[in-house]
């Protein structure tokens, strides 16, 4: 850098502990970094073209993390010249300054560097969805996808406070002997948070549910929406955000109703009293027919329509259905497929449900 100083007209005159020429390149190697940092943040999303053009999330994860990039490229311009420049002998600048100038250039490159690189771990979703085939995500990628988005974040910082520590001249050997000192003092202090963790691992390896499954877990339930080191988010069915620490999964009963073989369904059909007994059994052997024909019923011999009681209003006809269907969705159209042709079939029998009000008045009658 000798030679770029005394480039400078004047380089040797001094100014409050700087001379001219070291002045003169301090203030070129910040127009530098500002130059070098636009010019990043205009070329670096370029470069990643296809994948922003496939998914939407890395779009928004390269653009959003350029401006970080570009800054940590201008400070490590800044960090090598300014090493350079204070080694030089040409280069006067107060000691302080020469100490402190490249060490603060580096840690705000590191910073920098942590700060793209957390904002680019939403991008596992995109790599993902890049390879998968039929460009949607199942509930097992998307477990997958949210526990390692979490364990890169925990290493982006930890591994990031260990260099940035280290650019700050502490002394690591004498840290991690600390840490032998106070490490029961800390375990002991973070005992959820380590519990959290663990808790994450657990569901991570035995899968006792993931994303998408619907859940009922200490009281609470709704949909799994986010698995992360620390918690696990449900939306209940009212919209709302519940927040289980991970540490309850591995102690507490969790119902998964997502991992259903099957849907059972045991309406009851009330007829009037004063509906004709054969009708009533035609009635009730189309019901049977009904449920046995139906594309989506399993278990057919466990699944059947028959009278059940008679009460002094109405006649009851009980039914144990068995549905092999994969969703709410599903069900309910399920549901509402068979309560139709119910109806139907009660029309062509001539068979009136029980209604209370219109019982009430024939017996008034």
């Amino acid at each position: 850098m000798d030679k770029f100083v005394e480039m400078v007209p004047n380089w040797s005159e001094e100014f409050f502990g700087f001379n001219q020429g070291t002045l003169g390149v301090l203030a070129a190697l910040v127009l530098l970094v500002f130059i070098t940092r636009l010019i990043a943040v205009m070329t670096i999303p370029n470069m990643f073209n296809n994948l922003c053009e496939k998914s939407p999330v890395a779009e928004i994860a390269i653009h959003g993390s350029s401006k970080a990039l570009g800054t940590a490229v201008g400070a490590a311009i800044m960090w090598r010249a300014s090493l350079s420049l204070a080694d030089g002998t040409s280069a006067m600048m107060p000691s302080a300054v020469g100490f402190w100038l490249p060490s603060i250039a580096q840690v705000v490159m590191l910073i920098a560097i942590i700060s793209w690189a957390l904002r680019l771990t939403v991008c596992v979703q995109a790599v993902v969805e890049y390879w998968d085939d039929d460009d949607e995500l199942d509930g097992a990628e998307r477990t997958l996808i949210g526990a390692v988005e979490s364990v890169l974040r925990f290493c982006i910082v930890v591994f990031g406070s260990i260099f940035i520590a280290d650019a700050l001249n502490f002394d690591l050997t004498t840290m991690v002997a600390g840490l032998g000192i106070t490490g029961l003092a800390l375990a002991l202090a973070a005992k959820d948070s380590i519990a959290n963790v663990f808790g994450a691992v657990t569901v991570l390896l035995d899968r006792p549910f993931r994303v998408g499954d619907w859940v009922l877990v200490s009281g609470s339930e709704g949909e799994v929406i986010n698995i992360s080191l620390r918690t696990t988010l449900l939306r209940t069915s009212v919209d709302t955000i519940v927040t289980i620490p991970n540490a309850n999964l591995t102690s507490k009963p969790i119902e998964n109703f997502g991992k259903r073989r099957w849907r059972r369904y045991q309406p009851v059909i009330s007829l009037d009293l004063d509906s004709d007994p054969d009708a009533v059994q035609s009635f009730t052997n189309g019901v049977g027919d009904l449920i046995r024909t139906d594309e989506n019923t399993m278990k057919e011999d466990a699944s059947w329509a028959k009278v059940s009681a008679i009460s002094k209003d109405s006649i009851e006809i009980s039914c144990n259905i068995y549905w092999d269907v994969n969703g709410g969705a599903d069900e309910r159209d399920a549901r509402q497929q068979f309560l139709l042709n119910v109806a139907r079939l009660a029309k062509e029998n001539g068979i009136v449900f029980y209604e209370p009000r219109v019982r009430n008045q024939r017996t008034l009658d």
